[in-house]
């Protein structure tokens, strides 16, 4: 089964790692880093031209990428439930 992440983009569910709100979840400095070494690395994609809400982290292969996403956590996760 696949997550729909927004604008067409879809993440199969079994490869998902996490799906974080990106207000909670870029308080702390670790996180902050992190995306921003992924977005160095070029292993960052954006589902959507506006401020993205969350983030989902999952693996791509051997790589682990995050997609930005326009949907809140909670609505990602409810159509996680909802498959």
């Amino acid at each position: 089964m696949y997550l729909h992440a927004g604008n067409g983009r879809t993440i199969r569910r079994r490869d998902i790692i996490g799906i974080f709100d990106m207000d909670n979840a870029t308080v702390s400095s670790i996180t902050r880093k992190m995306l921003s070494d992924m977005q160095k690395q070029g292993r960052v994609e954006s589902a959507a031209e506006e401020l993205p809400k969350a983030f989902i982290l999952y693996r791509d292969g051997d790589t682990t990428k995050l997609c930005l996403s326009p949907l809140s956590s909670s609505a990602l996760r409810g159509r996680c439930d909802e498959i």
